[in-house]
């Protein structure tokens, strides 16, 4: 990729380092609520809330911070900002604010206003305090479990987290939990497809745009990202994982969809392209 052309982003809070303590497991409403909102976004809550956790928000000392100039961090606030610059000019033209996600990047586990999360858990978008959460450890994981090396691959786990943002502005993710009953978890799961299939696919039209204005692509880019959807599919990861495959499981979309909607996006730069939940199939 290219993103010498890029604006770092200033919105990056960096609680690398920052201690954690887990405790005992909770319950309650309060834990419910949390698990429905994993749910709804794809993530695995027995992964994600295994405890109660303490966070001390107190910086580490500077002899553990990381350090601030570090490469992927820089890396990162590049694609941040990529992301800020192509929407806030989509919003614009159709009359419209964008306000910026903050991205948070962490280490073992992080405090999210929906809940504390654990860095196994993967990279996730907070809808209620509009931040998107990475443990940077992720990227290495994708490199060698999920076998999806290379820069465009890294730029679009970030831009699908930015695309949830996108909806979120949008409405829709409120539309879908207004539609969503707790009690039933297939047409859960089923609504969580087309969420995260869409932002797929909004993740495709930031890449499109930005390389049709800016030119940050390069040979090899585009195979990356594609690789890296398929590799994430819910078949590939449930097959990796258990060595079969439950389709009534799937929350974000099996690796032929991940690929098609985002190869959707990149190709057409269309937000009316990207309309998963009218599409009779996705």
């Amino acid at each position: 990729m290219r993103l010498d052309e890029e604006q770092q982003s200033t919105n990056i809070e960096d609680r690398r380092g920052y201690r954690v303590s887990p405790g005992l497991a909770g319950g309650g409403i309060g834990t419910l609520a949390i698990v429905l909102i994993a749910l709804f976004f794809g993530v695995d809550p027995s992964v994600l809330f295994q405890s109660t956790t303490s966070v001390d928000t107190t910086p580490p000392p500077a002899s553990r911070q990381a350090d601030s100039n570090d490469e992927m961090r820089n890396f990162v606030s590049r694609v941040l900002g990529s992301t800020e610059r192509t929407w806030g000019d989509i919003f614009r033209r159709s009359g419209r604010d964008y306000q910026a996600p903050k991205l948070v990047l962490f280490s073992g586990a992080v405090d999210s206003a929906c809940g504390f999360a654990r860095a196994a858990s993967g990279p996730f978008y907070c809808p209620r305090d509009a931040k998107v959460y990475i443990d940077l450890s992720f990227y290495r994981e994708l490199r060698e479990r999920f076998k999806a090396p290379g820069d465009f691959a890294q730029a679009y786990v970030i831009a699908h987290e930015v695309g949830h943002h996108v909806q979120n502005q949008l409405g829709i993710m409120q539309q879908m939990m207004e539609r969503q009953s707790p009690s039933n978890q297939r047409q859960a799961n089923a609504l969580s497809v087309r969420l995260e299939l869409q932002a797929d696919c909004l993740a495709g039209i930031w890449a499109n745009t930005a390389n049709r204005e800016r030119k940050i692509l390069e040979e090899g880019d585009i195979e990356e990202g594609l690789n890296a959807a398929a590799q994430i599919g819910d078949d590939r990861m449930q097959k990796r994982a258990q060595g079969y495959v439950v389709p009534d499981g799937f929350t974000h979309g099996t690796a032929e969809q991940r690929v098609r909607w985002f190869r959707r996006g990149l190709e057409g730069g269309e937000l009316s392209r990207c309309n998963t939940f009218n599409a009779g199939q996705v």
